[in-house]
């Protein structure tokens, strides 16, 4: 045991933990460990220097090491209390509370052997909660370790800080952080940059954002490359949340990629002959995240991206694999490049094709990450998705499922539904089940071809998994029934055939096992044949009657839909329709009907006495108190309750006293009092709103997930219902609602790629265009074999000669053209079975609507070849791994700034110079028309075109008349008051304040609240006191929400004024668009 450092009585325990068959088990092994630790720490043993040892304390359950029992030096005891603190720890990993030993491990920290501080550090970090008084004792030791000339020291301290500072303590150790910086060793200059972010995190008005960005550009371009890797993941994290300070820094990192590939770093960086393959793919996330909806940014990374991966592919392991993987995703989320699409097609195809599970996996992620903006490179892999459905693997099944979610569109969305399904009825994973339930509600919803098929397709979800339905998701059923098409001209007729058909179906459901029957299905069905059981042509109304009376009775009270008293009160609510109309009541309900009169249920019990009256007394009243069809009417309410007034004169003419309303004179004394001692400030509340107003563009369309027509939330109508419904022929529109309101993204389904180049035959060879883009020009012949003359998959071989097909094959692309049917570049589906579902299908089902087929494809704008838009420069090495050599340095190279800001558009004016206006000429020679620019035809400019400069560039006129637009989109004004604006102010996580020195255009609060409302900004309240005004606003239908502050105050001479002002938002995105806009309007 000596050679483990370990005495045999923490051995002992080890093994008895592990040996443990039982959680009883294991927790006495803990309890009477924790006695023996008590005892221990009572006796003094562990960091005193006599007494009895720690290994021979008496009355532990395992026995001390033998021949420990004296010459305890401060050595010995500082060995025992470093294995003292490791057992509470154990004891803290399992649930049990160690709590006693915290003053043992805070002693520890201030140890001066580098092997117990940080073992005190260790202990503290995991087991003191951040409002721990013991934390407070640890600031002085941090602070004497982090100046400390001792390296270790130093970074023993740094890796507590990141762990043990809270946010009140930032300020007391932020000063020596920020001095590590500078540090001689890699080492904590690595760890000091990782901990000033942590920092920011916990106080970023102490570690601000200015001043973090300042730190990480300049230890980007450390003289170490793993300091440069760990700033990379500070900058990962930083631009997430705000990517416009890291905008610059694309060339930098770039040129830093571009040595990493050509082994510009020590080959200690290198994993199985991949050079520093974690940092390559950091820098790959980095520039997805810069590169989003940015056209300028992702100019300059096309090429990197294409070498980078063309280099991941042919070194042909693992490692490089997950670089191609990140390359791909970076590819699809970066503003699109045909020729880098293409490129990341073809390697999705070999990872689909392989036999690897995990590279498998990893194209089915990749396929399902460019099908939702570029459906059409779906269409080459229809076998391999097929396969993948078929797979063993319930990893690769479940992402092959999330892939068919997302490339779902009106023309398969039959198929896709069935698949989700039968997954549905054979799976036992809770979680798995409640995903598919929410996927199927959403495309049913959403691409639904007709009411019909979704009223089918959501009664075999509420068989399958009704448990686990939004509630909500029937209220829009019935409603769909119930209102049909809205049309009440031309579709009252398809209305009814609806209405027989939903009839129908549940008329067939009433002989399965009411016990089994999910809550929402009984109630669904309850209510449907309540309302239209005599449209029923396959059981008469009697007979329907008996069945409804056959599931109340045979159902258990505790079992019937969950045993919920609503569900049986709809129940019965529908035999008593169904009695209604069909003018006596037959025996069985009769029964049931005396039978809840006695009921413990005092709902259900009035109801059936009520009933009960009716029908032996005034039985002419069924058809008033049950009208048939009269769910949609509305129901006239009395406010003042004249019904009543006789009521009223009778008792007041027998003596009882009229209501007089009470008078508040204890509360009108209070406000007395209160308006005299009120402060000299102006206390009186706002004014409330005329009417209350709720999301506004709730239902923006087909497949809108905020609020419905009932009132329930994240649920929509399916097409064909009146609120906002679209037809089958517009649900296969190119234009789609985006995935993430406020973001632009590039939706192609169903319609023809008018800006990507047609895949060219593989014979034709590709027309040489000169170039000075290796990218572009460099034939594949001449390209370089990998990383360092590694190769993996460069060689091509011939393609195999096509078997014969068999009829398995042929099935499956029979499933393959179901499944890509409505997607560019896939053959058309096969035509639909004539028969339903064998689950709910009925003899009298009127067949259903055929299926929408997609719009023609327009001929396809072949893209040219990517060129550079910067001449190439001077090449500077970042790393300088090279300066012990000595060399002669050009002055070019020695005034390069990689860090310099790169200017997109050099022949624009400064944003501070003023433009001169332009005399109107007096016969304007008209323009030759634009070209036509597919990106801004798709909404992917954000407002922006080349036909209209940018704001910030453009003149005053145009300015003050330009409206915000994000997502595409105008924003909306959010009308709200002003207590609603501090309410939603405190919920709104990201902050983007602007400060301007000096502005004419907002000199003034009135100016300043002219242009929020030009923006398109609801102006909330005006504060002529304070020079404050708020405004707010709010973009895709609602989803997001951004609310403005801006306070002006007036410089000497009354010219100009200095504007502070704040936006705060829900996206941050749209904070982000809308705080530049403001700031380019304001200046």
């Amino acid at each position: 045991m000596s050679g483990m450092h370990l005495s045999r009585e923490f051995f002992e325990l080890i093994k008895a933990i592990g040996e443990s068959k039982s959680k009883q088990e294991e927790d006495r092994i803990i309890a009477r460990e924790v006695v023996t630790l008590k005892k221990k720490l009572e006796s003094g043993s562990a960091g005193s220097g006599g007494g009895p040892s720690l290994g021979m304390m008496s009355g532990s359950p395992i026995p001390g090491a033998p021949g420990s029992g004296s010459g305890n030096s401060l050595n010995t005891n500082k060995k025992k209390a470093r294995e003292f603190l490791v057992r509470v720890l154990y004891v803290e990993m399992l649930g049990h509370d160690g709590s006693f030993g915290y003053i043992k491990a805070v002693e520890l920290a201030a140890s001066q052997s580098i092997v117990h501080k940080r073992t005190g550090y260790l202990v503290c970090s995991c087991c003191l909660s951040p409002d721990h008084e013991f934390r407070f004792m640890l600031v002085n030791q941090m602070q004497r370790d982090l100046i400390s000339s001792n390296l270790l020291e130093s970074c023993g301290a740094l890796l507590a800080v990141t762990s043990l500072i809270t946010a009140d303590l930032v300020g007391t150790v932020s000063t020596q952080v920020f001095g590590l910086l500078e540090h001689s060793a890699e080492t904590v200059r690595k760890k000091a940059i990782i901990a000033l972010h942590r920092l920011h995190q916990l106080a970023p008005d102490i570690v601000t954002q200015q001043e973090l960005v300042e730190k990480v550009r300049k230890m980007l371009c450390d003289r170490d490359p793993a300091v440069m890797g760990a700033t990379l993941n500070v900058i990962e994290a930083m631009a997430r949340v705000d990517v416009q300070p890291f905008k610059d820094l694309v060339p930098s990192l770039i040129s830093i990629l571009k040595q990493i590939c050509e082994r510009r770093l020590p080959s200690e960086y290198d994993y199985h002959r991949i050079p520093a393959p974690w940092m390559q793919m950091k820098i790959v996330r980095i520039l997805s995240v810069i590169g989003k909806s940015d056209s300028n940014s992702s100019e300059g990374m096309y090429e990197i991206l294409a070498d980078c991966l063309r280099k991941a592919e042919e070194a042909g392991i693992n490692a490089s694999n997950a670089i191609v993987y990140e390359c791909i995703r970076c590819i699809t989320n970066i503003y699109p490049n045909p020729v880098l699409l293409d490129a990341a097609g073809a390697s999705i195809s070999r990872f689909l094709s392989s036999r690897s599970q995990n590279l498998r996996y990893l194209g089915v992620t990749g396929l399902a990450s460019i099908v939702e903006r570029h459906p059409k490179y779906a269409a080459d892999h229809q076998l391999a998705v097929i396969e993948c459905l078929e797979d063993q693997d319930e990893t690769l099944l479940r992402k092959t499922l999330d892939l068919l979610y997302r490339m779902t569109n009106p023309v398969n969305v039959e198929f896709i539904t069935d698949r989700l399904l039968h997954f549905l009825r054979g799976s036992t994973d809770p979680y798995l089940k409640i995903d598919l339930t929410s996927k199927i509600c959403t495309i049913g919803e959403r691409y639904a071809p007709n009411n019909a098929w979704y009223v089918r397709t959501i009664t075999e979800l509420f068989k399958i998994a009704g448990d686990l339905v939004d509630p909500a998701v029937a209220t829009n059923l019935m409603s769909l029934i119930a209102e049909g098409t809205g049309n009440e001209e031309d579709d009252e007729e398809a209305d009814m055939v609806l209405r027989k058909q939903a009839v129908e179906l549940y008329v067939n459901l009433l002989g399965n096992s009411p016990n089994r029957m999910p809550r929402v299905l009984v109630e669904t069905l309850s209510w449907v044949l309540g309302e239209y059981g005599y449209l029923s042509s396959v059981m008469p109304l009697d007979a329907i009657i008996d069945g409804m009376c056959t599931l109340l009775e045979s159902g258990s009270t505790t079992r019937l839909g969950g045993g919920a008293p609503s569900t049986r009160r709809l129940v019965l609510s529908a035999i008593m329709k169904m009695v209604a109309q069909f003018g006596s009541c037959p025996a069985a309900a009769a029964k049931v009907i005396d039978d809840y009169t006695k009921s413990s249920d005092p709902d259900a019990q009035k109801r059936c006495l009520e009933f009960q009256t009716i029908l032996t007394q005034s039985p002419h009243l069924l058809g008033e108190v049950f009208p048939v069809d009269a769910s949609l009417e509305d129901v006239d309410v009395d406010m003042n309750l004249s019904f009543l007034d006789g009521v009223v004169s009778e008792a007041i003419s027998n003596g009882a006293r009229p209501y007089q309303k009470p008078e508040d004179d204890d509360d009108d004394d209070m406000n007395a009092v209160a308006s005299q001692t009120a402060s000299a400030f102006k206390m009186t509340p706002y004014e409330k709103p005329s009417e209350r107003t709720y999301g506004q563009g709730a239902m923006q369309g087909l497949g809108s997930t905020n609020m419905g027509p009932s009132g329930s939330g994240n649920v929509t109508l399916p097409p064909g219902s009146s609120s906002g419904a679209v037809s089958p022929q517009a649900a296969t529109s190119p234009a789609h609602q985006p995935t993430n309101p406020g973001e632009p993204q590039l939706v192609l389904r169903n319609v023809a790629s008018v800006w990507g180049k047609q895949a060219p035959p593989s014979q034709a060879p590709a027309p040489s265009v000169p170039s000075t883009s290796s990218f572009a020009s460099t034939p594949a012949a001449s390209a370089p074999t990998g990383y360092g003359g590694y190769g993996g998959f460069g060689a091509s071989t011939p393609a195999p000669v096509a078997p014969v097909k068999t009829a398995e094959q042929l099935e499956k692309e029979r499933m393959a053209a179901a499944l890509f049917g409505g997607m560019t570049g896939a053959p058309p589906p096969p035509p639909p079975a004539p028969t339903q579902p064998a689950a709910i299908a009925t003899p009298h089902m009127a067949p259903a609507a055929s299926i929408p087929q997609p719009p023609p494809s327009t001929p396809a704008v072949t893209s040219p070849q990517f060129t550079p838009a910067v001449s190439a420069a001077p090449e500077v090495d970042l790393l300088g791994f090279d300066m012990g050599l000595t060399t002669t340095t050009t002055t070019m190279a020695s005034t390069v700034d990689m860090l310099a800001p790169t200017p997109l558009i050099e022949s624009l004016a400064p944003v501070d110079q003023p433009v001169a206006p332009v005399p109107a000429a007096p016969a304007p020679a008209p323009a030759p028309a634009a070209p036509s620019d597919p990106f801004a035809d798709a909404g992917l400019l954000d407002g922006f075109a080349d036909s209209s400069p940018l704001p910030s560039f453009s003149t005053t006129d145009a300015l003050d008349s330009a409206k915000f637009e994000f997502g595409g989109a105008p924003i909306a004004p959010l009308t709200i008051s002003t207590p609603q604006f501090g309410e939603r102010w405190g919920q709104c996580p990201s902050t983007h304040p602007i400060n301007i020195p000096s502005s004419t255009s907002s000199s003034t609060l009135s100016k300043f609240m002219v242009l929020c409302e030009r923006a398109g900004l609801h102006i909330v309240e005006e504060i002529a006191a304070t020079n404050e005004g708020i405004a707010a606003c709010m973009a895709g239908g609602g989803s997001s929400v951004a609310l403005v502050h801006g306070k002006i105050s007036p410089l000497p001479g009354g010219m100009s004024s200095r504007v502070d002002v704040t936006v705060k938002s829900t996206d941050p995105q749209l904070g982000i668009s809308l705080s530049m806009f403001l700031q380019n309007m304001i200046r």
